[in-house]
């Protein structure tokens, strides 16, 4: 079993969430629900999987919160 890390947001104009694995390309995806964007991402990554282990283009590192006066 492999995780992956998946960045998600949620679109302010269709309300569905959107999420992405950072650095490995094409494994995105979205959904009405966390729920569904969950299952929907791990549908995707199997797929890409199939072809092989990824070679990952970047490593997701975190996030940061930016303080703007």
């Amino acid at each position: 079993m492999t995780n992956f890390t998946a960045v998600i947001e949620r679109c302010n104009e269709t309300g569905l969430y959107v999420g992405f694995v950072p650095g490995f390309p094409g494994a995105h995806s979205q959904g009405e629900t966390l729920e569904e964007l969950n299952d929907n991402l791990r549908e995707v990554v199997e797929m890409l999987l199939e072809d092989g282990e990824p070679r990952m283009e970047a490593e997701f590192i975190g996030t940061q919160n930016v303080r703007v006066a």
